[in-house]
């Protein structure tokens, strides 16, 4: 009798935008360990804020790091979005199926996704018809506690794993900084409205020239109870299902309509 052929591990490729000796992709690949084989493909430092750019103008190094164990890593001097490009043509030479982004240092909901490294390479790989998952933990701090965003982080790798839903796939996922205990639950929401009211601390360098910082108030327009900013007020993992597309549909019916531009 012919043995049966035994099933392959997935790949889950791991990124973020924090760099590969931030603490966050280590809970990330923690949190993947055991569901497939994990690939690590990071950048050298941190590429926080860095959205969907790539780098065009300066070649691209990428050397093999031993840092994670038996996991195989990489560290590129590129942007996360390079990251993912290189991890599917020169290390992987196929698609993962599945790429987790992450885990981020401070909160990815509403606005941020269009600013966010770790954001836009799971986008990256979403594009590329690779399912594709950000996770960002609303802790700022070095120390932060990741073991909460490591127990739904599995719980939702795992599930996409088992659940064929969608090749362009892509879920911007938000942890509270609370105790795992006071947590309730997974939500599915809708991304909020709201902004930075954005200003700039105006400073003075020793030799006279003036520099500045980023700095702003963070405003949430958005008074609903099914967005992400509610969820993660109210102690919820919060789940945006997120899409490359930006077409406004509603303003292009109502163009079509109108007929205005002829």
């Amino acid at each position: 009798m012919a043995k049966k052929k035994e099933k392959e591990q997935p790949i889950i490729l791991v990124t973020n935008d924090d760099g590969i000796t931030s603490p966050g992709i280590r809970n990330l690949i923690e949190a993947a360990k055991g569901l497939g084989k994990v690939v690590v493909v990071a950048p050298d430092k941190a590429q926080s804020g860095m959205g969907h750019a790539i780098t065009i103008g300066n070649p691209l190094r990428m050397d093999k790091v031993d840092m994670f164990g038996d996991v195989e890593a990489w560290q590129t001097s590129g942007t996360p979005v390079d990251c993912v490009k290189l991890a599917v043509d020169k290390i992987l030479h196929r698609k993962p199926d599945l790429c987790i982004s992450g885990i981020n240092h401070g909160a990815n909901h509403s606005i941020n996704v269009i600013y966010s490294g770790t954001m836009s390479a799971a986008m990256e790989a979403s594009i590329e018809s690779i399912p594709s998952i950000g996770f960002s933990l609303l802790d700022y701090r070095f120390d932060a506690d990741f073991s909460a965003a490591v127990f739904y982080a599995r719980k939702i790798i795992k599930t996409v794993l088992e659940n064929k839903l969608d090749k362009h796939l892509l879920l911007n996922v938000n942890i509270p900084s609370v105790p795992k205990r006071e947590i309730q639950g997974i939500k599915v929401c809708k991304q909020a409205y709201a902004k930075y009211k954005e200003e700039f601390d105006e400073r003075l360098d020793p030799h006279g020239k003036k520099y500045y910082w980023l700095t702003g108030e963070f405003i949430n327009f958005d008074k609903g109870q099914d967005t992400d900013v509610w969820a993660l007020q109210n102690n919820y993992v919060s789940v945006v299902p997120v899409e490359f597309d930006l077409t406004n549909y509603t303003l292009k019916k109502l163009l079509d309509k109108k007929k205005l531009f002829k």
